[in-house]
C-alpha cells in the first residue's frame, strides 16, 4: 500500500522535509533573537553555522529526493522554489549574526526590539504555512497567513524609515550611523526572505485550490 502511495505522487516525505527546513528557519531566527536580547552573553556564531548547514543538507536531501522520485506530490519546480526560498532565511540570518558579533563593541546600544518582534511572527507564520501545505485545500487560511505576512513586511518598512530617522538626526555618532544602517537592512532582509517563502507557498496553493 505504501509503495502505490509513493508511486501515485503521495509520499510525504517533501512535506516533512520542508516543514524541517521551515523549523530551521524559525530556529535561526530565534537564535538571533537571543542575541539581540541577551546582551550579557559572549555571543559565537557556532550555533548560527550549525543551523544554517543543518538547513543546506535538508535543501540538499530535497534535490536528491527529486531526483529520484517519479511522482511528486507538488511540481517539482515549486518544491525547489520553496525549498531555496526557505534556505535563504538562515543563511541570511547567519549573514546578520557575523556582522553583529564583530561590531557589537563599536555599535553602542542599539533598539532593535521592533524589528525583532516582527521577525519572530514572520518566521512562525511561514511555520504555519508550510504545514498548511499537506493538505491544499485550506486557501482561505494560507490566504489570511500572507496577508500577514505582508503586513509583517510592510510594518518592519516602516520600522526601517524610523530607523533612518533617527540615524540621520545628527545625535549619533558617524560610525554608529554606518553599523546600524548596515545592521538594519540586514534584519530587514531576514523579513523579506520570509515574505518570498510565503508568497511560494501561496502560489503552490493556488495551483490546487
Amino acid at each position: 500500500m505504501n509503495t502505490w502511495r509513493k508511486l501515485l505522487g503521495h509520499d510525504d516525505k517533501f512535506f516533512d522535509l520542508l516543514e524541517a527546513s521551515a523549523v530551521e528557519a524559525q530556529s535561526s531566527v530565534a537564535l538571533l533573537v537571543e542575541l539581540l536580547r541577551d546582551s550579557t552573553k559572549c555571543p559565537t556564531m557556532d550555533a548560527f553555522v550549525q543551523t544554517r548547514r543543518k538547513d543546506k543538507r535538508i535543501t540538499e536531501q530535497i534535490t536528491e529526493e527529486l531526483c529520484k522520485t517519479f511522482v511528486t506530490p507538488l511540481e517539482r519546480e515549486d518544491i525547489e522554489e520553496l525549498s531555496f526560498a526557505l534556505y535563504k532565511i538562515p543563511k541570511m540570518a547567519e549573514k546578520f549574526s557575523e556582522k553583529f558579533i564583530l561590531c557589537r563593541d563599536s555599535l553602542g546600544p542599539v533598539n532593535f526590539a521592533r524589528q525583532v518582534t516582527l521577525l519572530e511572527q514572520a518566521a512562525e507564520t511561514i511555520v504555519q504555512m508550510v504545514r498548511q501545505l499537506r493538505d491544499r485545500k485550506h486557501l482561505d487560511a494560507v490566504k489570511e497567513q500572507n496577508t500577514r505576512m505582508h503586513y509583517l513586511e510592510g510594518e518592519a518598512d516602516k520600522q526601517m524609515i524610523e530607523n533612518i530617522r533617527d540615524l540621520y538626526s545628527g545625535r549619533h555618532e558617524p560610525l554608529k550611523v554606518i553599523i546600524a544602517m548596515d545592521l538594519y537592512e540586514t534584519l530587514e532582509k531576514i523579513i523579506d526572505r520570509c515574505r518570498d517563502a510565503g508568497n511560494v507557498i501561496f502560489q503552490i496553493v493556488l495551483k490546487y485550490s
